[in-house]
């Protein structure tokens, strides 16, 4: 998944069920004093704990692009790299915050406008990019038929059966449902504290018994097993917002944080066996998660403040397009420098990430900076018009 770009805060404290003016404000720190540029690393760190699942964690297409499998290629770091999946996990928890923090404040078409121009400009080059290094002739990876291309530009392909570009793009297709969730049941009416809180309640208690019902409608709209870990996002934010000695805020982080990581186990922990490729200890899958929260927690508490490097903000905004562009056109680069090439395994896992990264920079650079505001000032032009009052 992706985690949205941290450009906006929370406004001043307001009563727990008063609706806050619609405001802008860079993201900060809860005193104001600096900008939250720990958790831009932090989405970075995610990020390649992503790519280190996909490049050597795992089986399938990425065995072919080393010519063989990853375990041999890292005998020893590849049982590290398998629990690289989680990152997906810390996403999701960084969006709760993130979301809660950009929502709050905002009128639904400006919430609206914020996610829209941050997903798509990025999302649409690495469609085309994908698709068009997969049709060379060099390359041996099959490109998608042309109306399966144009389906994957909405972002709705996962729903309407489609084959997908970008295999990352699942973890989009949730960040919109919690988008929709959030902006319905908070933005609209306007966020306050009271509501934020009956949200992630509802939420979890709904998530629950959507898990009971085996029903697939109520798992599509409500997700059970990602709910905990954005629920927890929001839960960190309350406590960003409101401050450390909120009970409430501490038991929705606990509850979600619970049922976080027994999803966790049971999708992602099975038996050792000497079939498979990696094997996750059900002790390492809740250690990393509770690595996760706890590093959002640090965040929210401002207890990583000094971690206050330009760097990081970069860091942060590279991470979108990164995400978006690593895993396929990483198995081309990985086949050109390990087989082309003939560098190490080391040297080409190194040399890949940091092509991407910069691959990265290009797609925000030349894309994302001069189409994202373009875009946002297209689906909600009052807010341009407000400000130049």
């Amino acid at each position: 998944m992706t985690t949205p770009q941290l450009t906006s805060d929370a406004p001043p404290a307001a009563p727990d069920d008063a609706p806050t003016a619609p405001t802008v404000i860079p993201l900060r720190s809860r005193d104001g004093s600096a900008r939250l540029r720990a958790l831009d690393g932090l989405r970075l760190l995610a990020a390649l704990m992503v790519a280190g699942y996909h490049y050597g964690g795992r089986s399938g297409e990425i065995s072919q692009a080393w010519g063989g499998s990853p375990a041999q290629q890292f005998p020893t770091a590849s049982g590290l790299f398998a629990y690289g999946c989680l990152g997906v996990q810390i996403f999701f928890v960084i969006s709760g915050f993130v979301i809660c923090l950009s929502g709050w404040g905002r009128t639904l078409r400006a919430f609206t406008a914020s996610r829209i121009s941050r997903l798509y400009p990025a999302y649409w080059a690495a469609i085309l990019l994908v698709t068009a290094v997969f049709a060379l002739p060099w390359v041996a990876y099959e490109a998608l038929s042309p109306s399966d291309v144009l389906t994957n530009l909405t972002m709705l392909q996962q729903p309407l059966g489609v084959d997908r570009v970008l295999g990352v793009c699942w973890t989009l297709w949730a960040e919109m449902r919690f988008y929709a969730l959030f902006a319905l049941c908070v933005v609209l009416p306007g966020a306050t504290r009271g509501r934020v809180v009956l949200f992630c309640a509802g939420w979890t208690l709904a998530a629950a018994v959507a898990q009971a019902a085996h029903q697939p409608v109520l798992d599509l709209v409500l997700m059970p097993d990602y709910a905990p870990f954005f629920i927890g996002g929001v839960g960190l934010f309350l406590l960003h917002r409101y401050g450390a000695r909120d009970p409430i805020a501490w038991t929705i982080v606990l509850v979600s944080w619970l049922i976080g990581q027994h999803y966790a186990v049971v999708r992602l922990w099975h038996a050792p066996s000497v079939t498979a490729f990696s094997y996750r200890s059900s002790a390492g899958i809740v250690a990393v998660v509770t690595l996760g929260f706890a590093l959002v927690a640090a965040v929210a508490l401002g207890k990583l403040r000094w971690a206050n490097w330009r760097w990081l903000t970069v860091a942060g905004a590279l991470t979108y397009p990164f995400y978006l562009v690593h895993e396929h056109l990483g198995w081309v680069v990985i086949r050109a420098l390990h087989h082309g090439a003939g560098l190490p395994s080391y040297a080409t896992l190194t040399l890949t990430v940091g092509l991407m990264l910069l691959l990265a920079w290009v797609l925000h650079r030349w894309v994302e900076r001069p189409l994202t505001p373009r875009l946002r000032r297209a689906i909600d032009p009052r807010r341009q018009t407000a400000r130049g009052r």
